[in-house]
């Protein structure tokens, strides 16, 4: 290297006269010049960072604004999810008129953020394309799982819930979870999947497997809540049974909800006057819904008696309040019934008037709604996520309780002057007895209606000790036997954790209890009340119902609707996820949902933002 530099610079100057001439030429060196730039590069370098850190820095800030992008497109995707609203349109090209909610939301945000306005987007990266929206989608309901999954752990122990709905042509089975996070129980959504076979193993299996990719495995499962279905709740051989043997701890519990609502389909099939009322009542719905010309007229009618607005509501199985609500309509609207059945003059118009005009159907119908108002406060009080099974247990002792209460002659009596009151107002002649007569023969007619021999309603004794009492007796009846599923000293160990029991706190009753979870019980513990809630309470918890799953296949009856069948199921769960846990939707960070979005396979232009120092 010595050839680079002058002869001067290593000959060295002895006159000093001459310093400033050879200094002059060494300036003019090249050596010299390049030694100059090399420092002022090591300067620049020092203060600017090297080509590297600059390509990196000029990188970051375009890795910066494609974030800044997708973090637009997150917030539209957010917002669909958690509504429920589609995303695609018919035809997403530019010239479409229908390109979908997603693109047409984007549309505004374009033309109102100068951000959008000025950043230019290549064309193979905008991220708005069919996949990336079910890749965002994606992310935003692994971002909610990721919320869930981490206070499940935290809790240690969790019940699950698990409901099967059938959903076109496929069915579908929800599984939620039931777990207590800082002194609070939650129930959460935790997936959606289609079932393909449907004996107890492959759903048994199914339900593991969600467990299994959530992390939840090996986390104690207290409890599982299930439907009524056979192959959920029978001996041997069923869902419950297959369950227990991955998790022994997991007692079942056939979910209230539905049992409540077995009792009262029961009830309403084992008295036969019960069941005369009902498809009566369905009748009459029919009558009044089918043909629109009844409807126009039926509304008509009610605005010229000036009744309030309403309508009459159609009987199921499976919905659980539909009896009291189809009474309260009838009892509402009925005189606007009568008109209107009065006005028609049909065949069928005369036959359903006839049965409404018997003062036997209208002291049913009063009576049904006493009964069925004790029982809907209890629907709705199950139905909600923070009750447990030991409130539930109280709580059906209380409706017991009340509906025995109706199971007197002074109830009998007021109830047979109500009858009487609203059939004067009607014109509807009270019962007396009847002379027996001889029966015509009538020739080439059908009957339709059973036969037999069946005791007439005509006093308030025979309606009090034949409709009445039975109907009474039914109900508490059926309670009784049937919301006893779980082991009887089992069920008092979790009766014991609620202040409301009477046996709150009982040594003998949480043995039985501690046993089962294997918790270690002290008598200390059990002194200290708030010391025993703070270590045992989770044990509490276990669900009474399975409404959250409920819930769930009604936002599927709204996300899986006919304009969208073609939709997978990996789209369907994610899209479920996000509209049933929409208020952690709300909550989501942007950074994370769209790290998650960059990571998940190899991008064309990089999301991720290098480390910072």
């Amino acid at each position: 290297h010595r050839k680079r530099f002058s002869a001067e610079l290593f000959s060295g100057c002895r006159n000093w006269k001459k310093a400033l001439s050879v200094f002059s030429k060494h300036d003019m060196a090249q050596s010299h010049k390049d030694s100059v730039l090399a420092w002022k590069g090591y300067q620049a370098t020092i203060q600017q960072g090297d080509v590297v850190q600059m390509m990196t820095s000029a990188n970051a800030h375009e890795i910066g604004e494609r974030r800044e992008c997708l973090k637009q497109i997150f917030a539209v995707s957010s917002m669909l999810g958690a509504h429920g609203l589609p995303f695609c349109g018919n035809d997403e090209r530019v010239e479409s008129a229908n390109r979908g909610i997603f693109l047409a939301c984007m549309g505004p945000l374009v033309k109102f953020d100068p951000f959008l306005q000025n950043h230019n987007r290549p064309s193979n990266a905008t991220n708005t394309s069919p996949v990336s929206q079910n890749e965002m989608i994606e992310c935003c309901a692994q971002e909610v799982t990721s919320v869930i999954v981490p206070e499940i752990k935290h809790s240690k122990m969790y019940s699950i819930m698990a409901d099967e709905a059938k959903d076109g042509r496929s069915e579908q089975l929800a599984v939620c979870v039931r777990y207590v996070s800082e002194g609070e129980v939650k129930e959460r959504f935790l997936a959606l999947s289609e079932l393909i076979s449907f004996d107890a193993k492959s759903i048994v299996d199914k339900l593991q497997h969600h467990l299994q990719i959530n992390g939840l495995a090996n986390v104690t499962c207290i409890a599982q809540t299930y439907d009524g279905a056979a192959v959920m709740s029978g001996t041997t051989g069923v869902v419950h049974a297959h369950f227990r043997r991955l998790h022994p701890e997991a007692v079942y519990v056939h979910c209230y909800a539905h049992k409540l609502n077995l009792v009262l389909c029961h009830t309403c099939r084992a008295v036969s006057e019960a069941v005369e009322l009902f498809d009566l009542l369905e009748c009459t719905y029919s009558f009044f819904t089918t043909p629109l010309v009844n409807h126009h007229k039926f509304k008509d009618a009610q605005s010229k008696l000036g009744l309030a607005a309403a309508e009459l509501l159609q009987l199921a199985n499976t919905r659980w309040a539909c009896r009291l609500q189809s009474i309260n309509a009838v009892l509402q609207t009925l005189p606007a019934i009568f008109e209107c059945l009065s006005d028609t003059g049909s065949t069928m118009a005369i036959g359903i008037k006839g049965k409404l005009s018997v003062f036997s159907t209208i002291y049913a119908l009063l009576m049904f709604q006493t009964l069925l108002s004790i029982t809907e406060g209890r629907h709705k009080l199950l139905q909600k996520e923070d009750i447990d099974l030991a409130e539930a247990l109280i709580g059906k002792d209380a409706v017991c309780d009340t509906i025995r209460g109706k199971r007197t002659d002074a109830f009998a009596t007021e109830l047979y002057e109500r009858t009487k009151a609203l059939c004067l107002t009607h014109g509807i002649p009270e019962p007396h007895a009847k002379r027996r007569q001889k029966q015509k023969k009538v020739e080439d007619l059908m009957c339709e209606t059973t036969v037999g021999s069946r005791t007439e309603l005509i006093s308030s004794e025979v309606l009090k000790t034949e409709l009445l009492f039975p109907c009474v007796d039914r109900m508490v009846g059926e309670l009784e036997v049937r919301f006893c599923s779980v082991d009887a000293g089992l069920l008092k160990g979790i009766q014991a954790c609620s202040p409301k029991s009477e046996n709150f706190l009982d040594q003998s009753n949480l043995n039985e209890l501690a046993r089962h979870y294997s918790i270690n019980l002290k008598i200390e513990e059990v002194l200290v009340a708030r010391n025993f809630f703070s270590v045992k309470a989770d044990a509490g918890h276990s669900p009474q119902d399975s409404c959250s799953c409920e819930r769930s296949f009604s936002a599927l009856r709204w996300l899986h609707t006919w304009l969208r069948q073609t939709m997978g199921q990996r789209r369907l769960h994610n899209l479920a996820v996000m509209s049933i846990e929409n208020d952690l939707v709300g909550q989501l960070s942007d950074n994370k949902v769209i790290d998650r979005f960059a990571t998940m396979k190899n991008r064309r232009h990089s999301l991720m933002l290098p480390p910072s120092k």
